[in-house]
């Protein structure tokens, strides 16, 4: 089977990566109820994945952006990358953070998990993906809900403690502890794993 992505008008051949990291919900505009709290967490959970981010850049292994699109349907992912950035406060911040380069792949979803009605479980089947590197906001909702459909689906999972947050340390805590159980997750922080050639 011959796996395609198209650049510049040109179809080429998109890489295997068996590996790929999921950005859930970094670009974000944080006007919900429980943004203040989660904020602070946000930034450095971003701080940790823009790191781990650029390791996976430099090792040629692919990023996906899995996010919501905030109730705005027509809107596609580049307009909501704009309306964040011109946002104050931890909106922008987290954009500057964690802004997609363009090798990176995008997927809007409509609920917490990133595979429910999108395109995710395709994407990751033509990439030939084994592993699923798993951060974001927030660590009890849509990372955990996406946790549980990549579980299903047979995939290895590593959710990187450092780079996932909810709106109190507690919360964080609880989920973290809960998919390293029930769904066998690593969730060892990615400060303190390497990431070794698969």
């Amino acid at each position: 089977m011959r796996r395609y992505v198209t650049t510049g008008g040109q179809q080429e051949p998109l890489p295997h990566s068996r590996r790929v990291l999921l950005l859930v919900d970094f670009i974000n505009p944080m006007s919900f109820i429980g943004a203040d709290d989660l904020a602070p967490h946000a930034l450095a959970a971003a701080r940790a994945a823009a790191a781990l981010k650029q390791r996976f850049d430099v090792a040629g292994e692919r990023t996906i952006y899995v996010n919501d699109n905030f109730g705005q349907w027509r809107s596609d992912f580049r307009t909501l990358v704009q309306h964040c950035r011109r946002q104050r406060g931890p909106a922008a911040q987290l954009v500057r953070q964690l802004s997609p380069g363009a090798d990176d792949l995008t997927v809007l979803k409509p609920r917490h998990s990133g595979f429910h009605a999108t395109p995710l479980e395709l994407l990751l089947e033509q990439l030939g993906t084994r592993q699923l590197v798993i951060a974001g906001l927030a660590t009890d909702y849509c990372v955990m809900c996406t946790a549980m459909d990549a579980f299903v689906r047979g995939y290895r999972l590593w959710i990187p403690a450092d780079c996932t947050a909810a709106e109190s340390p507690e919360k964080h805590e609880l989920a973290l502890a809960w998919m390293h159980d029930a769904l066998k997750a690593d969730i060892l922080p990615a400060a303190r794993q390497p990431l070794r050639a698969r």
